[in-house]
């Protein structure tokens, strides 16, 4: 089932939004920073005219406010400047205002402040917007005292267009920002996915037959994963070989029993016999490669199996088959012994095995199992007439005992499946005088070869 969007898509939705939330606060914070360092600027600028009208003030013998005609600050002379200043005798209830407001109307000029307090505000009127500087003061004259509320304005409106213009410029420029960081981050992601994209050719150049196996090489985060492709690859053109060769050796071996019924139907007589050996010889042939065909192989894909319980449930089997025989039938296996095999393929080899030890056995049979060396090793003993010839007995229709029954198969089977993981079937003698099979399993880290 495909997922809604690639990895690169969800990658950089993932980092757009980032970069969006974090351009967004960086901005939010930078022009609020700027707009208080400007505001408080145009503070200062009023603080310092307000000292100037406290320079310029004075009071005449009656108490009056006395102002001089012209102050430093030329646009408090200049009418509608947008800098205007007022001087409130609060003893006297006058007012001194600044030639710059003649033609404004109603300047929101303070009355009422705390004294020895400023105050800085943004007033807003019907007729605009002000930057505002108030401060209150007991102002001492030459002849008496009279508290005084000295007020400064200015139009808002050159704060406003600099706030507006710094705020452009920095959006402007954190925009084209993060277009560049997405667009780097785009060709990031084209560059660091190209693996992937590789991989994903080649996959299609195994499926259309142009290649073998995955063949680049690839950084270590998906090294591991074109390994196990090609030994899952590997393994199943190895599982498909051997079904090929089980029926090409299926479709042979079967020819010799079907002209030995053919030729018995000229013989009545010998008929019946025929059919049965033939038969029992045909199905011994089925089981043989059909065992070789389903053969799992090594993978390092199985999950680890405990080998202890497996034999046990084989010995517990055995002596009731073999109860007659009362054997003494042990099993030594460290309880925690694991290993990646597959189980219907270690209940196929170690049943075979350990059946064929209880069937020529006289009294005893010990299985021992252990690690070492990163191999597993299945040692099966038994004291019975041991092994004339190692080699043939391993090939199908070989008994090591005309006398004992069976067909000759058991042992061929596990040796094709011990070769099936790369292991090797050891045939001896064992303490007991006996014989001994070793079956001897590498790990399932070990390189991978094509059986």
């Amino acid at each position: 089932m495909r997922a809604g969007y690639s990895i690169r898509a969800r990658l950089l939705l993932g980092a757009a939004l980032v970069l969006l939330a974090f351009m967004a606060g960086a901005g939010y914070a930078v022009q609020r920073a700027h707009a208080d360092s400007v505001r408080a600027s145009y503070f200062s600028r009023l603080q310092g005219t307000v000292y100037l009208l406290l320079a310029g003030a004075e009071l005449d013998a009656a108490g009056a406010l006395v102002m001089p005609v012209g102050l430093a600050e030329p646009r408090l002379s200049l009418p509608a400047s947008g800098l205007y200043a007022a001087v409130y005798n609060i003893g006297r209830n006058e007012e001194w205002r600044s030639a710059s407001t003649l033609g404004v109307k109603d300047p929101p000029f303070r009355r009422e402040v705390p004294q020895g307090q400023w105050r800085y505000e943004m007033l807003e009127t019907d007729q605009g917007a002000y930057l505002a500087a108030s401060y209150a003061v007991n102002w001492a004259g030459r002849s008496r005292a009279a508290p005084l509320v000295l007020s400064v304005l200015e139009d808002s409106s050159t704060f406003d267009r600099e706030i507006g213009i710094f705020t452009r410029t920095l959006w402007l420029w954190l925009g084209g920002a993060a277009v560049l960081l997405l667009l780097a981050q785009l060709l990031l992601l084209r560059w660091g996915l190209a693996p992937l994209r590789k991989v994903t050719t080649e996959v299609l150049r195994i499926e259309s037959g142009e290649q073998a196996g995955i063949e680049g090489r690839y950084p270590d985060e998906i090294s591991g994963l074109t390994d196990n492709l090609n030994t899952l690859i590997q393994q199943e053109r190895v599982r498909q070989t051997r079904y090929k060769e089980a029926l090409s050796f299926l479709a042979h071996s079967l020819k010799t029993p079907l002209a030995v019924l053919r030729n018995a139907l000229n013989d009545p007589l010998q008929l019946p016999s025929a059919v049965e050996q033939q038969v029992a010889r045909m199905d011994d042939i089925v089981q043989h490669q059909l065992g070789r065909a389903a053969a799992g192989g090594a993978t390092r894909f199985a999950a680890p199996l405990l080998v202890g319980p497996i034999l046990e449930r084989i010995r517990e089997a055995l002596l009731k088959v073999y109860a007659d025989k009362g054997l003494r039938f042990t099993v030594d296996c460290a309880p925690e012994l694991a290993w990646r095999v597959e189980e219907g393929d270690l209940f196929e080899m170690m049943g075979n095995v350990m059946d064929n030890a209880a069937k020529w056995a006289k009294q005893q049979v010990a299985v021992r199992a252990w690690r070492e060396a990163g191999r597993l090793t299945i040692r099966v003993d038994d004291d019975g007439a041991g092994f004339s010839d190692t080699q043939s007995v391993l090939q199908i229709h070989v008994r090591g005992d005309e006398r004992v029954p069976g067909h000759g198969v058991g042992l061929a089977v596990v040796n094709d499946l011990v070769a099936s993981y790369h292991g090797e079937l050891k045939l001896g003698r064992s303490e007991f005088g006996g014989g001994r099979v070793d079956i001897d399993l590498p790990g399932p880290t070990s390189t991978f070869t094509p059986a």
